[in-house]
Order: structure tokens, then sequence, then C-alpha cells
């Protein structure tokens, strides 16, 4: 039973329907139409199409975290639970915020029902630690923080970084922070009076590059001088962490445009 619920479950699809999240599930009609129609029905178009897609009520992730929560609470740890809790991670809840959970739940639903989540969980969320394992690891390599994940300017980059103000008097200085293969997207920093940018590598190995100029590679203690309205990008090289200082030069009229994506095949030639 535990495998034609995975397979239900493994064939929901989302997407954005007036703002909303519309779920469509289809796998009750693809498994089971002709076995029992009715089923499929409530299963595709009321369970999924109505209750899940009711995300102008209860957000995914909110609907992720009461289900896995009733799940374990039956003692239902098989094939299911694995899914809802990988959609749990889908729908944004971390590794830190899923342990935190179940230590919850095994207070009130019972310790025995929480082992079993924790090792399915950490199936799930194993790759996030690694990363974490990895990211702690880089984070001894300097002595500025790493800060929180850039989701202000995330759409501008790819891969996943990070951003620490330094200062915010005087001179504007962060310290941005990219996981391996993490890049920025071309952009220029315009002004009509000085402006542009400077970049100090800190940690690990990087790159930058000027539109049609060969890119340079960035240690810690290597200087970047970004002219203004010079269109470039900069990021970690794809077998390292790497960090740089930004120091934002003071000009008139300045702003930001931020341009294409660097491509994979463009990337991908830098060794």
């Amino acid at each position: 039973m535990s495998k034609i619920i995975l397979t239900l479950l493994s064939c929901i699809v989302t997407f954005n329907v007036m703002a909303q999240e519309k779920i469509v599930q289809t796998a009750g009609r693809d498994q089971l139409g002709n076995f029992a129609p009715k089923f499929a029905e409530l299963n595709d178009d009321v369970l999924f199409g109505e209750v899940w897609s009711r995300t102008d009520k209860l957000g995914l992730r909110d609907r992720s975290l009461v289900t896995i929560t009733s799940l374990i609470s039956q003692e239902i740890t098989d094939s299911s639970l694995t899914y809802h809790l990988q959609s749990a991670k889908n729908n944004g809840i971390t590794r830190m915020e899923i342990a935190e959970i179940l230590t919850q739940i095994g207070f009130y639903a019972g310790w025995p029902k929480a082992w079993a989540a924790f090792r399915l969980a950490k199936d799930v969320w194993s790759e996030d630690t690694v990363l974490q394992d990895a990211k702690a690891d880089f984070q001894k390599e300097m002595i500025f923080p790493i800060g929180e994940p850039n989701t202000a300017y995330a759409k501008y980059f790819i891969g996943n970084s990070y951003l620490a103000p330094i200062s915010t008097e005087q001179v504007k200085i962060s310290n941005v922070t990219f996981e391996p293969g993490c890049r920025n997207n071309w952009h220029i920093h315009k002004a009509t009076k000085g402006g542009g940018q400077m970049l100090i590598g800190v940690a690990g190995r990087g790159w930058y590059q000027e539109e049609g100029k060969p890119a340079v590679e960035i240690f810690p203690g290597t200087v970047i001088h970004i002219p203004a309205n010079v269109k470039h990008w900069h990021g970690a090289a794809a077998d390292s962490w790497f960090a740089h200082l930004a120091f934002e030069i003071e000009g008139e009229n300045t702003s930001n445009e931020w341009l294409e994506p660097v491509t994979d095949e463009q990337y991908d030639t830098l060794k």
C-alpha cells in the first residue's frame, strides 16, 4: 500500500494560477482510475486539487508541517512520510527546522515515533548536512562572517550566496560568500562621475571577468578595481567556496544594472 501511496504522490506538479499555487494531480486516475474511479477522483480533484491548493488560506509550507505531524502521530513512517518530508524540504523547511519540529513532535506523539522519523529525515536532508559542514569549515578560513542567505539578490545569482554587512558608515562594505560554482549575473555599476566597485579576496578561490577580457582569478588578498559603467561578473570557482569584501565607491547618479546570467558554457571554460 505504501508503494501505491508514494506513486500517487510522486506525480504532483505545482504551478501558479492567479498568484495562487495550484496543485495538479493525475496519479489517482493514472493508477486507480479503472479499479477505483471515485477514489481516484477524490484523490486528484479534492485532496490535491482543492485542499492542498488552498494556498491563499494556508501555504504549502504549513500544510507540509501539518501533514508530517499527522503522519508521525499515527506512526506512519513509511515511504509516504518520506515523500512528505521531501515535500516539506521543497516547500522551504530547513534541516535545522525539521530537527526542531521532530524534537517537538517527539514529546507529544512519542519518542520512538520521532526516532523513526529522524532516520528518514536524515536521508532527505543529507545534502544539506554536507553543505552545512562545508560552510562551517569555510567559515574557519576567514575572520569575517559568512552572513545570511543573500535572498534579496538571489534572482541575480546562479547558485547560493550569502551576505554579511561589515560597515554601513563612511564606506559601505559587505562580505559576500559564494558556494562552489555560484556566480552573479553580468552587471554594470553605473555612474556619471566616480562610482564603481572594489573587491578584495578574503578566502577560497574565485573569478572576476570584464566583458571582452579574459577572466581573472581571485585569491585571498587579491584586489580588483571595477570602473563604473563596465560590464562584468564575479563568483566562486567550480571547486571552491569563495568570499570577497565588496566596497561601493561613491559617485554621482549611481545605480546597478543587472543583466543576463553567465551561461554554463561560458563558466565551464574556466578551470
